[in-house]
Parts: structure tokens; C-alpha cells; sequence
């Protein structure tokens, strides 16, 4: 990881993406770890509607299934290469629940999660939140997990645990490769989900990386999110190299890029990178939302003496070597670093490293200590390339 410093500050602009205001994801945690709730907090009913007592009774009437907030950005029209598109999940392998919200449990997530395929949910017509009482696992295999929730299921970690947890390296979850942070398996897609209080403070992984990934952690194979929203998740609050509240990413098959699209991150809290974070890999982020989240560490990377270090990148944190990152259509705003670039640190330690922003608008994103331009610190090949974006 090379030292930061300060290389000047430039404000680039062109055309403004349009600005909205980015809803929270309604999400109370049930009472219990391994149960279904409501979004208002009420318990999920265990029974039918009663009969109301009437002379003549009236047909029942169908009711249309809620949906989350959207997330993602309107106002971002990037347009979606086929390997970032959504998996077609109308047939699924496996479905979790029987059309109540009560049938929608943790085991039943960890189970469908480790047994792979493509999984669906039927907890019945509104939104509901699970919380997870264990995290749930992907197995080393060949086999594609696609995890769908239609746009009404929240994972929760309960401020407790992470939610999810996928290293193709990890023995315990079967066999790898002696190249296992570059084969092209396991693989996972995330899509109209939404997750909420991860938690993976204290949490080390089974590798040489420090910890990180509070609602999510991979390593290996392929893992893209689409139509999904990230809130109030969390990781180490100190640290100089580590961090991803939402997502921590470490290498990738093939160097392939995570596919970010259509999804809304904020509220996260981390040392570092409180949305996103890797080391070596690529990402390319389209069409979506990165808004307050906050990298809370103190003395940088590497950690001035007297520090524990930590503090970069509010939203997203990328360290390694040859590795891009594309933004296209997506808003940043009101991300916050107490050390340096408020909406997204990058450094290429080579010197090979790109990073692209395009239609996009990144604006308020404050950084305590350094920047090279308004909420951004970089360090890569040349200068970082910004067309029909705002950056402010």
C-alpha cells in the first residue's frame, strides 16, 4: 500500500446526473433471531384473516403484493452490459417459504444459501425482514447461487453477525484450486434484496486479510448485485486496511469486474470504504447510489505513528495494483472520510490502475484530510477519466 499525500485539488464539471432523495429501507428486527416480521414491527400473523360476522358476506378482494423502496438511481441511464443483467429465476431450484412471512426464517436462508441454485422466496404478500441468526454460507461448487427476493425480503444481521459469506479458498466449504482466489467459481448473484445491520466487527476471515464485509464478504469466483439496497451496516472502526461495510471483495475469477447495478448503499460505518472494498479487484458500478456513509478510522494508510489507522474512502475503499473502477450513472452525496476522500479513495499501487466516472454526479462528499479533487483521492495511471459528470 503505498503513502498518501496530497496532489492538488481540481473540480471537474459537465452535465449534472438529476438529484433525488434516497429512502431508507424499512426494516425492524423481529424479537426473534429466527423469525419474520412485518416492516411496521408487528409479528407476522400465524393464521388466516378471521371471518367478520355479516348477513351477506362480500367477495374478498385480491391484494397487490408491496415492494420495497426502488433503489438505485432514476436518473442514471448507464447502459447494462449482458454480464451484469439480472438471472432469470422463473424456475427456480429451491424457494424459501410456503406464502407466510413466518415460513421465511434464518435456517431456512443458511440452507437454500449452502445448498446452491437459484433461490427464490414466497413469504407472502408484504415486505418482510429476516434476521439471521447465523451467517449464511456459500459452498465451493460449480453450481451458480442466485439469491432473488423480489423486491420484498430484507436480510438482517441483526447488528449481530455477517449476513452473508462466500471465500473460495475456505476448506470448510469444500474443495478449491491451488489458484483459488482466481478460479471461476463459486458463483453468486444478489438481486432484489435488500440487507440491513451487518455486522462483522470482531470477525477476522480464514485468510491473511483483516477482516471486513459486514453485510457481505467473498473471496474468488464471481459475485455481482443488482436491484439490491445496503443500510446501516458495519465493520472495525480502526484499521488501515480493511473495510467494507456493505461489501469486501478480495480478488476475483479471471479479474473480472463485480457488477454493481441499480442498488443503493448508505448508512454504512466503517474504518474504511463504508459501502465498498477490495484489494486487486475491478468494479463497475452503474445506475446507482452511494449517500451517508462514513469511514470513521483515524491515521490513514499506512497508519501515522500514534494511530491505529483507517479513516479513507466514506463510501468506497479499492487498494491493489492493475484493477479499474467505473462509475456510470451513479450519485454519490453526502459520504463522509475522516482521513482522506470523502466519497472514494483509490490507489493503484503500480501506478496501472484507472478510474472512470461517467454521467455521473458526485457532490458533498467532505474529506477531513486529503483529496485530490473534491471527495476523491487517487493514485493510479494519469489522471482519472470524467466526462458528462459533475463533481462538486
Amino acid at each position: 500500500m503505498a503513502a498518501v499525500g496530497l496532489l492538488g485539488l481540481g473540480v471537474l464539471g459537465g452535465c449534472s446526473a438529476k438529484s433525488h432523495d434516497d429512502p431508507q429501507a424499512a426494516a425492524a428486527a423481529p424479537a426473534s433471531s429466527d423469525s419474520a416480521v412485518l416492516p411496521d414491527g408487528s409479528a407476522a400473523p400465524s393464521g388466516g384473516p378471521s371471518a367478520s360476522a355479516s348477513a351477506t358476506p362480500t367477495p374478498s378482494k385480491s391484494v397487490a403484493p408491496k415492494l420495497l423502496p426502488k433503489p438505485g438511481n432514476p436518473a442514471g441511464h448507464a447502459s447494462i452490459p449482458a454480464a451484469a443483467r439480472a438471472a432469470d429465476t422463473s424456475h427456480p431450484t429451491r424457494t424459501i417459504g410456503n406464502g407466510t412471512a413466518a415460513s421465511c426464517t434464518s435456517s431456512a436462508v443458511v440452507k437454500a444459501v449452502a445448498a446452491g441454485g437459484i433461490i427464490t422466496f414466497t413469504c407472502g404478500p408484504a415486505p418482510v425482514t429476516i434476521t439471521m441468526s447465523a451467517t449464511a454460507k456459500v459452498h465451493n461448487r460449480t453450481t451458480p447461487v442466485v439469491l432473488d427476493g423480489g423486491g420484498r425480503v430484507t436480510l438482517s444481521g441483526g447488528g449481530k453477525r455477517r449476513i452473508i459469506y462466500m471465500d473460495g479458498c475456505d476448506p470448510s466449504l469444500g474443495p478449491s484450486t491451488s489458484r483459488c482466489v482466481d478460479q471461476d467459481w463459486p458463483k453468486l448473484t444478489i438481486q432484489n434484496m435488500a440487507f440491513t445491520k451487518g455486522n462483522s466487527i470482531g470477525q477476522p476471515n480464514d485468510d491473511t486479510y483483516p477482516g471486513g464485509g459486514g453485510a457481505i464478504f467473498a473471496r474468488g469466483g464471481h459475485i455481482k448485485v443488482i436491484n439490491s439496497r445496503f443500510t446501516s451496516n458495519r465493520c472495525d472502526s480502526t484499521g488501515p486496511d480493511l473495510g467494507g461495510a456493505a461489501m469486501r471483495v478480495l480478488e476475483q475469477g479471471g479479474d473480472d469486474p463485480v457488477y454493481i447495478v441499480g442498488s443503493t448503499f448508505t448508512g454504512g460505518s466503517c474504518t474504511n470504504g463504508s459501502a465498498l472494498s477490495s484489494i486487486q479487484v475491478s468494479w463497475t458500478v452503474l445506475n446507482s447510489v452511494f449517500s451517508g456513509n462514513t469511514a470513521i478510522g483515524r491515521g490513514a494508510n499506512p497508519a501515522r505513528a500514534g494511530t491505529p489507522g483507517g479513516g479513507n474512502g466514506g463510501a468506497i475503499y479499492l487498494d491493489g495494483d492493475n484493477f479499474k473502477l467505473v462509475l456510470d450513472g451513479t450519485l454519490m452525496e453526502k459520504n463522509h472520510a475522516n482521513e482522506g476522500g470523502g466519497a472514494i479513495f483509490f490507489v493503484s499501487n503500480d501506478r496501472t490502475g484507472t478510474l472512470t466516472i461517467r454521467n455521473s454526479t458526485l457532490r458533498k462528499n467532505p474529506s477531513d484530510g486529503f483529496e485530490t479533487f473534491k471527495g476523491v483521492f487517487y493514485l493510479g495511471k494519469g489522471d482519472p477519466s470524467i466526462s458528462g459528470s459533475k463533481v462538486s
